[in-house]
Order: structure tokens, then C-alpha cells, then sequence
């Protein structure tokens, strides 16, 4: 995306967040869009945002897509990846050469798991507010090209934006993290995730369809896709009402 056109995009993703934070507004939806936003902005393959629980312990958000997630986990689950280094020490990592093995020594573990799904560059940057780190987006190339100044400098800004949707606006005038805003985020996360693996079986489908879907559904009936997910686990809600995804090519299946 060159030109007017990144701007244009730009310009409408800011007062998209913006026309977001009103009281209530779905954070997990809005992270979701910011992380897809980041892809189609900054030219990278896939996008993914860890936000920190009550505890200390980095959980995953939202995801451009399902192999990212996975990977994601797969960090947290080793302890170890550039997004936790950079939520630990607040600085941004960027142009990582995951096939470089003098730069991956630190986290070999998910350098290998990185490669093995398709990327060759990385880049982590800090959800900070202040001295405040709350988190870390994590950005993933299956190309070698390096990310300018400049497009760095707009990664920082959407994490930033993360940040300000995270937090909420009253919050901004506070000098702490309010852990309950933080625990209700992470715990919706939850239940949309297990609605998503739901949906993917009962249509066949891949997740990332299955969660597309979904997602889809919320939007137009202006529903929070944690208060969806609660009904549909519960019972309550009849999923036949929620039209299927289209089957998938052969070649283009996988979950």
C-alpha cells in the first residue's frame, strides 16, 4: 500500500479507534482489526498483540490469524521470543533475521517454531503508556525486507493505539493499570477462542474463517463478541442462525 491510498487507510483506522472508544466498546474487536490493520499498513505477513494478565503473565489478545496465534502461544508456552524480551525491557526489536543464528541464540526455541510456519523477520514493539508496559505487538514477514524508520515509527503509533484502546480513555489519567479492565479483556478472549475451535468443527471449517464469521455476525447485529460467545457456549444461541462460511478451495484449507 503506497501513496494517498496508505494515508487514506491510515487517517480512517485512527478515527475508527477513535469512534471506538466509547463506554463499553469491545476491546477484543477492536485489537483484532488494529492487528489486521498492521498487515495491510505496514506490509508485513501477520501481526499478533500480548497483553499482560493480573498476574504478570503475558497472554495472547488477538491475532491477524490462527498460525500466528499458535505461534504466539507457542513464545509463551517456551518463555521465550523478542515479544517477551521487549515487554520485559520496554524497548522495541526490530528486523530480527530469524535465520540468523548469532540473532536467534537468545530464543532458538521459537526462532525454529517461526521458521517452521513461514516467517524470516520479526519485530516487537512495547504497549506502553508512560513507563507502563502492558503488553507487546509483534509483527512477522515471510520476506527478508527490512522495515524503514518510517514504518517503524507507524508500528509504534498503532501499538500506542493498542494501548490508549486497552486502557480506556479514563484511564489515561491514572498512573496504574487497572488490572480488573485488563483480566475482563484476557477472560473474553477466552471464551471467543473456544467459541471460534467450536464453529470450525461444527462447519468444517478453518478457524480463521470460523472466527470471520463470527466476528461478522457480532458486528451487524451489534453484538460484543464475548457477550455471542457466552450464549453460544451456554446453549442460548442458536448457531444455525449464523450463516456458514464458504467452503474453501482444497489447496487453501488448513486449520
Amino acid at each position: 500500500m503506497i501513496g494517498m491510498a496508505r494515508e487514506q487507510r491510515l487517517a480512517e483506522t485512527f478515527v475508527e479507534v477513535a469512534d471506538s472508544l466509547v463506554e463499553d466498546f469491545d476491546v477484543i474487536d477492536l485489537l483484532q482489526r488494529l492487528s489486521a490493520r498492521c498487515v495491510e499498513l505496514l506490509d508485513v505477513s501477520a501481526a499478533g498483540i500480548l497483553l499482560v494478565d493480573a498476574h504478570g503473565e503475558l497472554q495472547i489478545i488477538a491475532a491477524s490469524d490462527e498460525h500466528t496465534r499458535l505461534l504466539e502461544l507457542f513464545a509463551l508456552q517456551q518463555d521465550q521470543g523478542p515479544c517477551l524480551e521487549c515487554y520485559r525491557t520496554g524497548a522495541a526489536r526490530t528486523n530480527i533475521d530469524l535465520t540468523h543464528p548469532e540473532t536467534t541464540a537468545p530464543w532458538p526455541h521459537f526462532a525454529i517454531r517461526a521458521r517452521e510456519t513461514g516467517y524470516v523477520t520479526t519485530h516487537a514493539l512495547p504497549l506502553r503508556l508512560r513507563n507502563r508496559v502492558v503488553g507487546a505487538l509483534n509483527l512477522f514477514q515471510t520476506t527478508a525486507h527490512r522495515l524503514g524508520d518510517g514504518d517503524i515509527a507507524l508500528a509504534q503509533a498503532l501499538a500506542d493505539v493498542a494501548t490508549i484502546a486497552i486502557l480506556q480513555q479514563r484511564t489515561l489519567e491514572q498512573s496504574h493499570v487497572e488490572n480488573s479492565q485488563l483480566e475482563s479483556a484476557l477472560t473474553s478472549r477466552i471464551l471467543v477462542e473456544q467459541v471460534k475451535g467450536v464453529l470450525a468443527e461444527r462447519w468444517n471449517s478453518s478457524v480463521d474463517d470460523a472466527f470471520a464469521v463470527f466476528r461478522s455476525y457480532a458486528r451487524a447485529h451489534h453484538l460484543r463478541l464475548a457477550d455471542l460467545a457466552t450464549r453460544i457456549i451456554a446453549g442460548d444461541f442458536d448457531t444455525a442462525t449464523i450463516p456458514a462460511p464458504a467452503p474453501a478451495p482444497p489447496e487453501h484449507r488448513h486449520g
